[in-house]
């Protein structure tokens, strides 16, 4: 078969034109993939291997750090998820009234990465915004709802049901609701999650939660 040339040349042109558009998307997911995995590392670090007294001053230092890598990356959803993660620590540590301003931030920044793209780190925004609503005070105080806690954490199961993380704070969700019997299935599936590859001090800090709270069930 004869291909005209113009027809020819036009097909190259745009296959470059492609190429040329598709370039800084790939040029960009290294960079925005290391910057995550850093701030992955640096909260490993104070959540599990840095003394409780020191934590909420690291954890705020962090949060500034992860803003920065949600600006630096827009219209990303991974550095979002992990400002929100940094900032709820932070708020966990921090603690009380003063606290509240601290939870609001990091709901706003799961949902906006939800609107980007909810599927992203297996779902984990769904999760950790789960893990708000039940975790925080109902209205008027703040926004905790344990229904709309529990439609969210289960979101997050369908995205990534073998994970570590949505076994385990099911599993705490359904002791916090009373349920200890189907709480036990969750965190048993919680401790034979498959490992996470560079998530090692995670990895074992989250098991030895989950077994914590498995000791506290058949106490009961």
């Amino acid at each position: 078969m004869r291909i005209d040339r113009h027809t020819f040349l036009r097909a190259a042109c745009a296959a470059l034109l492609a190429a040329a558009g598709a370039a800084p998307l790939m040029a960009q997911a290294a960079p925005v993939d290391d910057a995550v995995a850093d701030l992955q590392r640096d909260w490993e670090v104070i959540r599990y291997q840095t003394a409780s007294g020191e934590r909420e001053k690291r954890f705020e230092a962090l949060a500034a750090k992860a803003h920065k890598v949600s600006e630096s990356f827009p219209g990303r959803s991974e550095p979002l998820v992990w400002e929100g993660i940094i900032v709820s620590s932070h708020a966990g540590e921090k603690g009380g009234l003063g606290a509240l301003g601290l939870v609001k931030q990091a709901k706003a920044l799961y949902e906006a990465a939800i609107q980007i793209d909810g599927n992203a780190l297996e779902g984990s925004a769904y999760n950790s915004l789960g893990v708000l609503y039940y975790k925080v005070p109902g209205w008027p105080m703040a926004f905790g709802d344990k229904a709309k806690a529990g439609e969210l954490l289960q979101k997050a199961l369908s995205i990534n049901p073998k994970g570590i993380d949505p076994n385990f704070f099911y599993g705490e969700y359904l002791v916090e609701t009373k349920q200890p019997e189907k709480a036990a299935v969750y965190l048993e599936r919680a401790l034979q999650a498959p490992p996470r590859a560079g998530r090692q001090v995670a990895d074992t800090g989250r098991r030895e939660e989950a077994r914590q709270l498995l000791d506290k069930i058949k106490e009961k």
